[in-house]
């Protein structure tokens, strides 16, 4: 349950659930994507556009936050064997990503980070205790999502509304492709279908699993997201539940205060039972103007 302390801080007037239809917070603010790797030494630099690119120290991890590129691919990270080859995988996230998951995606990262290339270039392995690539399908399984109409060559499940779903294509992919098109290994995303997506997430074929199965499971997460009930975008309407926030309850005063009060106002000529009484019934302060 959530504390009154937590009340004061939480953004928005309304919990949106599930989760993967909120909207995005419409701040625009990388800063809670980016705190994990900067909290580990990563370097930042700036362009002249605006867009903000993140360094590990070793170099063999690079991300880019593209406000200003040349697609809808606001979140773009590849990580290297070697600084100057070729990237070993790429995860995408677009302009429509919640902040929530990329920063899932971001802790995880900075984790295996600390724990070594062992980690964070690690290669899915079928069958393996730890990369096994259906880990990563799990905590949506646990939450209801279903197996997806089978189609050759993919692996498909879907959200239980049928509003969000996550692909997985087997085979042979073009290594260049999944790096710079939806044309990926994994894609997750939420929408009236993949063809119509409102926000898709991207991982190529080595991206490792614990780093995916971070965002399905914050994905996968029952607990509702905060948001202000303007910034919900249309095709929510009729999909997602909306729970308004309500503030913490605050101290009445006194009843005898109350009732003193009420007594000074009345006719003298009034009978005592027609004093006003305190009630806990009485209606709670109404929340104030949105910041």
């Amino acid at each position: 349950m959530t504390s009154h302390d937590d009340l004061r801080t939480i953004d928005g007037d309304v919990f949106v659930s599930p989760r993967h239809l909120a909207s995005t917070t419409g701040v625009g603010d990388p800063d809670p994507a980016l705190a994990p790797l900067t909290d580990l030494g990563w370097d930042l630099d700036h362009d002249d556009l605006g867009n903000v690119y993140a360094n590990a120290p070793d170099r063999k991890i690079r991300l880019g936050y593209l406000p200003e590129g040349e697609d809808d691919g606001l979140w773009r990270i590849n990580a290297y064997r070697d600084p100057f080859g070729p990237p070993t995988w790429g995860v995408c996230f677009n302009d429509r990503v919640r902040t929530e998951f990329v920063t899932a995606f971001t802790t995880a990262l900075a984790t295996a980070y600390q724990q070594g290339p062992d980690a964070y270039l690690a290669r899915p392995v079928s069958g393996s205790d730890e990369h096994d690539p259906f880990l990563a399908v799990v905590p949506l399984l646990k939450q209801g999502w279903e197996i997806d109409r089978p189609r050759w060559g993919v692996f498909a499940i879907q959200a239980p509304e049928a509003f969000a779903g996550l692909e997985f294509t087997t085979g042979d992919l073009d290594a260049e492709a999944e790096l710079t098109t939806r044309e990926a290994r994994w894609q997750l995303w939420a929408g009236t279908s993949i063809d119509r997506s409102v926000w898709y997430a991207t991982a190529s074929a080595d991206t490792p699993v614990a780093l995916l199965t971070a965002v399905t499971a914050c994905v996968a997460d029952p607990a509702p997201l905060p948001r202000w009930r303007e910034n919900t975008f249309s095709y929510l309407k009729g999909m997602a539940q909306l729970t308004p926030i309500l503030p913490p309850p605050t101290a009445g005063p006194h009843p005898l205060d109350v009732q003193r009060a009420a007594v000074s106002r009345r006719p003298a000529a009034l009978p005592a039972a027609s004093v006003p009484r305190w009630s806990t019934s009485s209606r709670p302060v109404l929340p104030g103007v949105r910041r």
